[in-house]
């Protein structure tokens, strides 16, 4: 939920709704190492939350906190509104997970593995374990390797036998550590269109992902971590308002346009004369005023565009690091 739209809740005395997944200075050692910082993480109902960070940002041992795999140094962890670990029994039923790799047993087959699973889930029913490992093994397209053992998977399949098993009953909550490891674009495409229609059902998912692109497609909220703190949070539009807007002008009259852009105050002015253009940081400058200024101090002006940084820029600028050392 926006700040917006939690103020217009408050005005209308309806209290915001209560989100998936709430942190409060969640904080990590690891002997002097400080994995993960003060970090308060929030995700709202619904949202298809892209998680992202570089190797090392502490992302996957939040995660592993967040699911009670590991304790916490310090903080407080919501779940479906419920206090963590206090109500693990009671959350994790509604919570389903693919976390670092799936591990299954190599000499059975795929269908047998989530049967396994599920006889050992004591929310379960039995009489409706057959249908819902068939529509599991179909929604991730393994229908036709059912009964192929788990040891001559690919680790495609392997990657989708994991989310199969996180979709053996309806979650409120899905927690996906790179779900699309492994898989062909076609596969990627597939999981993409899978997260989309989980969140239509009213399912909330958290994704971590080194796929800037794939995450920007279908997150509606991102949040970026590096060197163990929260950078970033919010709806994805209010994370990348955050980069900085660049225009571009292309004109012959370029070492004059460049003067007068850093007059008006633009930063970063980059004059290219080999192609006849330039760019520079916008800032709280109209485009329209610059081109306006351009043209009046009669400067030749054959085009102009504002380009908007994508999520890899912002991420780039944020961290350092670019997206092929994310974990």
């Amino acid at each position: 939920m926006t700040a917006t739209e939690t103020s217009a809740a408050v005005r209308q005395g309806d209290a915001p709704p209560v989100p998936a997944l709430r942190t409060h200075g969640l904080t990590r050692r690891f002997g002097h190492h400080l994995a993960v910082d003060d970090v308060s993480l929030l995700v709202p109902r619904g949202a298809v939350y892209g998680f992202l960070g570089p190797n090392g940002s502490g992302k996957t041992t939040t995660i592993r906190m967040l699911l009670g795999l590991l304790s916490a140094d310090d903080g407080e962890v919501e779940l479906l509104g419920q206090p963590m670990p206090r109500a693990l029994a009671r959350v994790l039923p509604r919570v389903g997970a693919l976390i670092e790799g799936p591990a299954f047993h190599p000499y059975l087959t795929g269908a047998a593995n989530l049967r396994r699973l599920d006889a050992s889930d004591a929310t379960a029913d039995p009489a409706t374990s057959s249908a819902r490992i068939a529509d599991a093994l179909a929604r991730v397209g393994l229908t036709a390797a059912r009964g192929k053992k788990f040891r001559h998977y690919s680790l495609g399949m392997k990657q989708r036998l994991g989310l199969a098993a996180a979709l053996l009953q309806p979650r409120d909550l899905l927690v996906l550590d790179e779900p699309t490891n492994g898989l062909d674009p076609q596969g990627t495409r597939e999981v993409r269109n899978l997260i989309r229609e989980l969140a239509s059902d009213g399912t909330t998912v958290l994704v971590s992902s080194h796929l800037l692109a794939e995450i920007e497609q279908v997150a509606t909220h991102v949040g970026i971590m590096s060197a163990g703190k929260l950078l970033r949070q919010g709806t994805l539009a209010e994370v990348l308002s955050d980069g900085a807007a660049v225009v571009r002008i292309a004109t012959p009259d370029v070492e004059k346009t460049a003067a007068l852009l850093q007059q008006l105050g633009l930063q970063g002015v980059q004059p290219d004369p080999a192609r006849q253009e330039l760019r520079a940081r916008l800032g709280d400058a109209a485009p329209e005023e610059v081109a306006r200024a351009v043209v009046t101090a009669g400067l030749r002006l054959r085009g102009l565009a504002v380009e908007r940084p994508d999520l890899e820029d912002l991420f780039v600028a944020l961290t350092g690091e670019g997206f092929d050392v994310l974990q």
